[in-house]
């Protein structure tokens, strides 16, 4: 069983900064991409960022250049700096990691319960 532990959401003004972190734990083999999606009052799940074993990265066109995401491998940990935000930020922001399991050796991808971050002045 795979765990997300999520934090760092809140209230912020516009223009304001966040960070967010999402610790994964449990029967992880290997951790092969970790994200975070959002998703506003009345609107779609979106994908925010993503980060591959890799190293390559994906953005959503709204967030680039004001979102970074990174992450500590060796904690099993994605963070999400935000920067630049705007009120169309604020949502419930997921974590997401594709995992291996280690006892099925099957990928399966966990999510987090979910953070709200909230920018309005």
């Amino acid at each position: 069983q795979v765990q997300l532990a999520e934090s760092g959401g809140g209230w912020v003004q516009p223009g304001g900064s966040l960070r967010l972190s999402c610790a994964a734990s449990g029967t992880i083999f290997s951790i092969n991409a970790m994200g975070w999606y959002r998703q506003a009052p009345g609107k779609q799940r979106e994908l925010v960022a993503a980060s591959t074993s890799d190293g390559s990265t994906k953005y959503a066109d709204s967030v680039k250049g004001r979102f970074t995401i990174s992450r500590d491998n060796a904690k099993n940990t994605v963070y999400l700096q935000m920067n630049s935000l705007k009120a169309e930020d604020t949502a419930v922001y997921y974590c997401i990691a594709v995992v291996t399991d280690t006892r099925t050796f099957n990928t399966l991808d966990a999510w987090g319960q979910g953070t709200l971050v909230t920018v309005s002045s």
